[in-house]
């Protein structure tokens, strides 16, 4: 695994708990000499990750559409940045970029993200390892309700074993790197619900 593509928020509540566990996981990715990509942002949570990987010498992809970098939140410092025309040439190219992808606290545009890949992964569009770093429980009630969807059968409970859960950045970057999958049929597969 040499990169991993890493969706957050693109504000920051200031939580101990979030810094310190961003801090580890920027240790466990330059310990392991593994790339950062992510949407290029210099704010949020996006700028504290990206910086704390700068901080400790190891490299970041940012990739950001030109409206954002008009808007003067790209981050400048980079190892690279990637400008794209528009949202959805941003999240291919992240998506590309990427070995695997870790969700960090944030709001709409990162569950999109997270959806995007995790659909991705279901329909065998690739087969890259999806974990969520569930920093203080933030994503234990979206766990749940995925949870809820196996219970109404319209997941498998195959599809929703898809998405790693772990609060430990180490353990959470081990399982990713250990993880195979043969995605190409897992729709199709489980797609029968009865």
């Amino acid at each position: 695994m040499k990169s991993i593509c890493v969706y957050c928020g693109s504000n920051f509540n200031g939580d101990p708990q979030l810094q310190k566990a961003i801090e580890a996981l920027a240790s466990t990715m330059v310990a392991q000499h593994i790339n950062l990509v992510y949407g290029g942002g210099s704010v949020g949570v996006m700028g504290v990750i990206a910086n704390e990987i700068l901080r400790l010498g190891g490299t970041v992809t940012g990739v950001i559409p030109q409206f954002l970098m008009d808007k003067e939140v790209g981050h400048t410092g980079l190892t690279e940045m990637l400008v794209t025309e528009n949202m959805h040439q941003r999240k291919q190219k992240m998506a590309d970029l990427a070995d695997g992808f870790i969700i960090l606290p944030g709001g709409f545009g990162t569950l999109e993200e997270l959806f995007e890949v995790l659909t991705w992964l279901q329909l065998g569009l690739h087969a890259k390892p999806i974990g969520v770093l569930n920093i203080n429980g933030f994503y234990d009630h979206l766990f749940l309700q995925m949870d809820v969807m196996v219970e109404h059968r319209f997941l498998k409970q195959t599809n929703r074993d898809l998405v790693f859960n772990e609060v430990e950045a180490d353990v959470l970057v081990n399982k990713m790197k250990n993880f195979t999958a043969a995605p190409d049929d897992v729709w199709f597969r489980d797609r029968n619900l009865t």
